[in-house]
C-alpha cells in the first residue's frame, strides 16, 4: 500500500517569539515491510538552522532554530510511504511468555540487550498497585507469550472507553486505569506498563493510521490525526505490533514514524520559546492512498 502522508502543525502566539529551537519525529522509519521514497519537511519562518539526525532508537530526527521574532509558525511534513504486509504470526507457536521474560533478565544475545532498556521504568510508565495483577489475567503458566498479549490487547479494548479530550498527555497510567477511559496514547502506555510489570519488554510506536470514512461519506482532508500503539519483544519471534485502540495486529493500514520507551522519546514536535505570551496550536493529519 503506497500513501501520501501531510502533517501540518501551526503554532500562534500572542506576543512575538525571538527565538525558537524544536525537535521532530516526523519522519517515517525505514524497515523490512515500510520504505520511505520521499520526505519533505517546510517551516515557515525560514529556520536559521536545519540538522538531521538519528536518535538511539534509530528515529530519524530532525532538529531546527529560529532566531527571528514571529507570532506564527508553521511546520509541514510531507511523506511518500510504501507499506508492505507483514507475516502473520501463529498466536500458539511463540515462546512462552515466562521464558521470554527469563531470557531478558539472564541472557546477553544482542537482541535481549537491545531489548532489555524497554523492560525498565519511563518517565510517563511508572507501575503502580494492581498493574501487574490487571497484566497477569492475560498470562497464566506457560501460555505463549503473543497469544497473552493478543487476549491483554482485546481485554484493554473491552475494559477501556475511546474518549478524546478526557486525559492529556500529562495523564498517568494510574488514572487511566482507574477512571478506564483515554485515547490511543492513554491505552499504549497502560499496555506497555502491564508488561513491563511482569518483566516483559514493550516500547510505544509513534505514526499514523488509515481511517476510512462512513459508507456513502466524502472522506475529509486534514481529519486524520497521529496514532500510537505498541511492540512486544516475543524472543525468538522478535518484536510484535498490536494497536490497543483497535483491538488489531499491525497491518498495512499502520504508518510507522518512531519508537522508544514512551511518549516522551517520540513526540511529534517538542521544543523551547522566548517570550509568545499565550499561545494555539492547531495540528492536521492528512493519510491518503497514493497511485
Amino acid at each position: 500500500m503506497k500513501y501520501k502522508v501531510t502533517h501540518t502543525t501551526k503554532y500562534a502566539y500572542s506576543e512575538a517569539v525571538p527565538v525558537c529551537h524544536n525537535l521532530l519525529h516526523l519522519a517515517p522509519r525505514v524497515l523490512a515491510y515500510q520504505h520511505c521514497d520521499d520526505y519533505r519537511l517546510i517551516v515557515h519562518p525560514q529556520p536559521a538552522e536545519l540538522d538531521h539526525r538519528e536518535d538511539s532508537f534509530g528515529n530519524h530526527v530532525s532538529y531546527f532554530s529560529i532566531d527571528q521574532a514571529h507570532l506564527r509558525l508553521t511546520v509541514t511534513s510531507s511523506s511518500l510511504v510504501n507499506v508492505s504486509p507483514r507475516p502473520e504470526p501463529n498466536t500458539a507457536l511463540t515462546p512462552g511468555w515466562e521464558e521470554v521474560a527469563t531470557s531478558l533478565n539472564r541472557a546477553r544475545s544482542e537482541a535481549t540487550l537491545s531489548a532489555y532498556p524497554f523492560v525498565l521504568d519511563s518517565p510517563r510508565i511508572i507501575p503502580f498497585a494492581g498493574l501487574s495483577e490487571y497484566a497477569i489475567e492475560s498470562f497464566p503458566a506457560k501460555r505463549p507469550i503473543l497469544e497473552s498479549a493478543v487476549d491483554l490487547t482485546r481485554r484493554i479494548h473491552e475494559d477501556f472507553k475511546y474518549a478524546p479530550r478526557k486525559t492529556t498527555v500529562d495523564t498517568s497510567i494510574e488514572e487511566v486505569f482507574e477512571k478506564r477511559h483515554g485515547v490511543c496514547q492513554d491505552f499504549a502506555h497502560f499496555q506497555i506498563g502491564c508488561l513491563r510489570s511482569i518483566g516483559l519488554a514493550a516500547r510505544y510506536v509513534s505514526g499514523y493510521l488509515r481511517t476510512e470514512p462512513p459508507k456513502g461519506e466524502t472522506r475529509l482532508v486534514g481529519a486524520d490525526a497521529s496514532h500510537a500503539w505498541i511492540s512486544i519483544y516475543c524472543g525468538s519471534s522478535g518484536w510484535i505490533d498490536l494497536d490497543p485502540t483497535n483491538n488489531v495486529l499491525v497491518s498495512t493500514n499502520h504508518i510507522t514514524l518512531a519508537w522508544g520507551r514512551d511518549y516522551n522519546d517520540v513526540c511529534p514536535i517538542k521544543g523551547v520559546i522566548i517570550g509568545g505570551g499565550n499561545h494555539q496550536m492547531h495540528v492536521s493529519v492528512d493519510v491518503a492512498p497514493a497511485k
